[in-house]
């Protein structure tokens, strides 16, 4: 989206702004109370997720809380050139100095320009307090990380706050250590320091997620280190409502069995059957239960087990095909992501076997790649600016033609009504200093006075209103032409929007496409396993039976 595209979009909103309020932008008031509501509503305005309803608020409007809620609109909707000069002088004034240069920070490094960010964040976490200081150090370790120098990233780490930034960090300072070391006790050190981080944090939701796969990761590297009690403690441990739910399952089977406890493991995997199978561990599991019967000596169980899940790939082949159809037929937008709100599974898999929706199971599965949120995220812009525009396009219709049906009365019968008070307003005013002249001077009581006084500015008011009435009709046309120039723009803006709506839906379509593709090559692999498992099983069989009839 060009950054003209997105100026020309902030003037046409402003243009509405201005024409809503009948020409008088309050954004532009300079009182500092004014001032403080529009700052606080544009803050409202980006709470929830609104930032082009933000830069509208905020247009034209001083100060340092306003300058910085507008910069903030500003990043919501792209225009990171004219966010950068904002923060710049954010970063020298008196307030959001630590927030402006955290963001300065980040929009250098999504540049590249490492050492540049290092600066920022630097300067974030030296000047930012809370959540701000916390974020900035989880970056600078970030970049630490990008250099190859994990020491330096457990120096930082080990000044933040216990919370989620700080359990995030320790989890990729794992990963690091699991790339670098042949033993896996510093990677299970951090990832134990990072669990114990996310429990501390204030925001449990948000590490909730976190602190799930961080129980998978150590499970897993416990797992390899032969420590299997402790690997089965941490799988159990996983919520059952969790993301990482079917993976948990399918590893707390693998140390089970590992065990020899193969009954249990063969619940754990048969638990994790119940999930749909675009959940990481599942197609896993289908083999495992098969593994385990032949383990166990049931030959006859193993080989049906391995039967089900040869079934249930070529099943799942069948269905992904169909949702590469579906795709290809009504885009991605709408056969991905807004079908998976609703309740209506008829194009997808109905089997009984799952227990949540298998399409949002493939749309979660599907929002892990960066490449796919930022494909998702362009066409849910774009989408939401397509009803913003309609909107304020409809509003201005109504108030048009309000203008016009006004434009159609005739004034005349107002303006004769208007003049014949400002005549009984000048006849009281008349009668009533007449009457203070008879009482003399002195003896005028304070309400005559007044009277006369309120009499005298009715009537000047009166005066001015048929004054008004008279420019009436031109400033009206004036607004309607005003009203039809912001149309004019608005109906150009939305067919840009449509433009860049498909083109973006397109690209959508191409990456949700791929994925399905690879989703289906990990079908055929795993029903390649299958095949072959079975294959084996009947080979070893038949090789029985030729023992026992040569005895």
């Amino acid at each position: 989206m060009s950054r003209s595209f997105v100026r020309n979009v902030r003037f046409a909103l402003v243009a509405v702004g201005v024409l809503t309020v009948c020409g008088q932008n309050v954004a532009f008031a300079g009182n500092a109370t004014e001032v403080a509501r529009m700052a606080a509503l544009a803050q409202f305005d980006l709470a929830a997720g609104k930032p082009r309803l933000a830069l509208a608020r905020t247009e034209g409007s001083q100060g340092e809380s306003v300058a910085w809620q507008r910069a903030r609109a500003l990043m919501g909707t792209g225009q990171v050139v004219r966010a950068r000069d904002l923060l710049e002088r954010q970063l020298q004034g008196q307030t959001h100095r630590g927030d402006a240069a955290l963001i300065l920070g980040r929009i250098a490094n999504s540049e590249g320009d490492a050492a540049g960010a290092s600066r920022y964040f630097d300067t974030a976490a030296r000047l930012g307090f809370g959540e701000t200081r916390q974020q900035a150090l989880y970056e600078l370790a970030a970049l630490k990380l990008g250099a190859d120098d994990p020491d330096a990233a457990g120096q930082l780490l080990a000044k933040m706050e216990p919370g989620y930034w700080a359990a995030l960090g320790y989890m990729n300072l794992a990963g690091v250590y699991s790339i670098r070391d042949l033993n896996a006790a510093r990677p299970l050190v951090a990832l134990r320091v990072a669990l114990a981080m996310s429990e501390q944090d204030a925001m449990g939701e948000r590490s909730a997620s976190l602190r799930s796969q961080l129980l998978v990761r150590v499970g897993y590297l416990s797992y390899l280190q032969e420590d299997h009690e402790k690997a089965i403690g941490f799988f159990e441990q996983v919520p059952l409502n969790s993301y990482h739910m079917p993976r948990a399952l399918y590893l707390h089977g693998l140390a089970l069995a590992a065990r020899d406890n193969h009954r249990a493991a063969m619940q754990s995997w048969h638990r994790a059957r119940k999930y749909p199978l675009a959940y990481p561990g599942v197609e896993d599991a289908w083999l495992g239960m098969g593994r385990g019967y032949d383990l166990s000596g049931y030959l006859g169980q193993a080989g049906e087990a391995y039967l089900a899940a040869n079934a249930s790939y070529e099943s799942e082949r069948v269905t992904l095909k169909k949702l590469a159809a579906r795709i290809e037929a009504d885009g991605a937008w709408k056969a991905l992501i807004l079908d998976a709100r609703g309740s209506d599974a008829q194009w997808f898999l109905a089997d009984s076997r799952t227990l949540t929706q298998p399409r949002m199971a493939y749309l979660l599965q599907f929002m892990e790649s960066s490449v796919a949120q930022e494909a998702v995220s362009r066409v849910s812009e774009l989408v939401d600016l397509k009803l913003y525009l309609a909107e304020k396009q409809q509003n201005l219709i109504v108030w048009k033609t309000s203008l016009r049906e006004r434009l159609a009365t005739d004034p005349g019968s107002a303006g004769m009504r208007w003049a014949g008070l400002a005549d009984r307003a000048e006849t009281l005013r008349e009668q009533v200093q007449a009457l203070a002249q008879r009482q003399g001077a002195k003896s005028v009581p304070d309400e005559l006075s007044n009277t006369a006084e309120t009499l005298s500015a009715v009537e000047n008011a009166l005066n001015a209103l048929e004054q008004r009435l008279a420019k009436r009709d031109a400033q009206i046309a004036a607004l309607v032409r005003r009203a039809d120039a912001a149309l004019t723009n608005i109906q150009s803006l939305s067919s840009q929007v449509a433009k860049l709506q498909e083109r973006a839906e397109s690209s959508l379509d191409r990456v949700a496409l791929t994925f399905v593709s690879d989703q289906d090559k990990r079908m055929a692999f795993a029903l390649d396993k299958t095949e072959q498992q079975i294959a084996h099983l009947y080979e070893y069989l038949a090789l029985e039976a030729l023992e026992r009839g040569g005895q």
